[in-house]
């Protein structure tokens, strides 16, 4: 029996439903982002994945492509309609889910009023986002009015990535989950840094994936641009040091080299597990779960207990 505070918190955990595939699909996603085609979901056996692998809690959230696929009222009924169905799941099982919950961005007005319907009334996680909308980068000042809400609420915020818009150029007719979602993820960060955002806005407990993607290899980079060429006020942090603030999970290949070059760059209180699950496949979650196990740490601690502390710092509702 797994110790309760080496039980996993998995803040990467995605559902869909068939209504939402059957919208997306057609919406024109039916291979979303080169992907073969859909997962299925249930409860029953992502519950069975749980207990196998010792996750005491999945943070369930949708995946790319997002709930906005060009039609802003089909959009903001999809996003409240997956919400819902997420809560209900939540209400089923208080203790073994949780919900990020979905925004019809780009639309902002309608995302605000997602905002205050999940957070006050479904009990939400938090929200979650993809690292653009419809090529819109999350610096982008239109957002503005969204960043002001969630910073006033000390809000978490799920980043997902998602296919850049020039993709069809540079993915080369490969799944771009492979290698376009971390450079999006990536490059979205790299947004909010040069447009101020995170500095502007720091109670935002803001979440990205899969180890930082290229972040810790570019981050030194990054603050070399801005030193030289950006225009910010004498006290701004520099970009390591905005990083430093940010959260990250651990979906993905996390061993032998993810989690130690996030960890040499940016430290591991801020670290997170995350399994990608159900578009990570069971046995493959599973396997992912023994390689961190057998992952050696640094000072003794468990990643498992490292992360799910850290968890517990970031949700409180999820502490022991």
């Amino acid at each position: 029996m797994i110790p309760v505070d080496e039980q996993l918190i998995d803040v990467h955990a995605h559902f869909v439903t068939p209504s939402y595939v059957k919208a997306a699909t057609a919406a024109g996603h039916t291979h979303p982002d080169g992907m073969p085609g859909y997962p299925q979901w249930s409860a029953t056996e992502h519950l069975d994945l749980m207990d196998r692998t010792g996750i005491r809690t999945s943070l369930l959230s949708i995946s790319s492509p997002g709930t906005h696929f060009g039609d802003d009222q089909a959009a903001r009924a999809l996003s409240r309609e997956v919400n819902e169905y997420a809560a209900d799941v939540v209400r089923e099982h208080p203790r073994r889910f949780g919900h990020f919950a979905s925004l019809p961005l780009p639309d902002v007005d309608a995302s605000l009023d997602e905002i205050a319907y999940a957070l006050d009334v479904l009990d939400s996680d938090g929200v979650t986002i993809e690292s653009n909308a419809h090529g819109s980068y999350l610096g982008d000042a239109r957002f503005e009015p969204l960043w002001q809400e969630l910073n006033r609420r000390r809000a978490v915020v799920f980043v997902h990535p998602t296919s850049p818009r020039c993709h069809e150029a540079v993915s080369v007719n490969r799944p771009r989950p492979m290698l376009e979602f971390i450079f999006d993820s990536t490059r979205t960060v790299s947004d909010l840094v040069f447009n101020g955002v995170l500095t502007r806005h720091p109670d935002i407990q803001w979440v990205f994936t899969h180890g930082g993607g290229t972040l810790p290899l570019l981050a030194d980079r990054m603050e070399l641009f801005r030193a030289a060429f950006h225009d910010s006020a004498p006290d701004t942090p520099t970009v390591p040091e905005q990083l430093r603030a940010l959260w990250f999970d651990m979906a993905g290949t996390p061993f032998p080299h993810q989690v130690p070059a996030l960890s040499a760059a940016f430290g591991t209180d801020r670290l997170l597990y995350g399994s990608d699950y159900c578009w990570t496949p069971a046995e493959a979650a599973a396997a992912q779960i023994a390689s961190v196990d057998a992952a050696a740490q640094p000072g003794g601690e468990t990643w498992r207990a490292l992360t799910t502390r850290n968890a517990a710092a970031l949700l409180t509702r999820l502490s022991i």
